[in-house]
């Protein structure tokens, strides 16, 4: 049993291949776990940050396409 905030998919990615797709960038100052696309754009899979503030922002909300 494993005791994370992680969700499984981090821990045991579904291939390697999608696993290297994922990573953490700086966006408008805030950090953000992101899934790169196909056509190059990414997607928001999770906010990092300790300001609740930051969570209310409807561009960080998992799903989102940065551009």
């Amino acid at each position: 049993m494993l005791y994370t905030p992680l969700s499984t998919t981090d821990i045991f990615p579904s291939s390697e291949q999608e696993f290297q797709k994922r990573q953490c960038i700086s966006h408008n100052g805030k950090q953000l776990y992101v899934e790169e696309m196909e056509d190059g754009q990414f997607q928001v899979l999770q906010l990092l940050s300790t300001d609740p503030q930051d969570f209310m922002n409807s561009d960080y909300l998992p799903g989102t396409i940065l551009r």
